[in-house]
């Protein structure tokens, strides 16, 4: 029963963490980061089990890891505020050309990581995007300006 309380209070722990460091994908991270994460989960595994290495540990641990994951997605199903503060929602990184300065840095993004992802995208000028996106997953979505839009200067301010 140790184990089961101590994977769910990890669970929580590890959730708020997950949610704090912002929405990057793991293609978007660093080497540092991606050891971190590496690291992370040794240290989780280290407190969820203590000395327990025994194959009932590990499966109660997982099993309550799993258990508090499906919970979650019920739960972020079932209601839509609920799936709000879950899973995050979409903010607005470029609009009509501009990019939103406050919104990069709620969520960490620097101009040139937002400019690598459109050049992935096949977009070569930040005027050229209507809209781009930052999903809740991390990923962004771009969406091309139309042929007969007018051009807005690429450092303007949204209204």
């Amino acid at each position: 029963m140790d184990i089961v309380i101590r994977a769910s209070v990890m669970f929580a722990i590890l959730f708020g963490l997950l949610r704090l460091m912002g929405k990057r994908e793991l293609g978007q991270m660093t080497p540092f980061e991606l050891v971190m994460l590496v690291v992370l989960g040794d240290l989780i595994q280290q407190g969820i089990t203590h000395n327990d290495f025994s194959l009932t540990g590990a499966t109660l641990a997982i099993a309550t890891f799993a258990f508090w994951a499906s919970v979650l997605g019920w739960v972020s199903y079932r209601w839509l505020r609920a799936e709000r503060a879950i899973e995050g929602e979409p903010r607005v990184l470029i609009r009509d050309g501009a990019l939103i300065e406050a919104n990069l840095k709620r969520d960490r993004l620097t101009r040139r990581e937002v400019e690598s992802e459109m050049r992935l995208a096949g977009i070569a000028h930040v005027r050229d995007v209507a809209w781009a996106i930052l999903e809740p997953e991390g990923r962004i979505s771009f969406i091309r300006r139309g042929d007969g839009e007018p051009a807005q200067a690429e450092d303007a301010r949204p209204a």
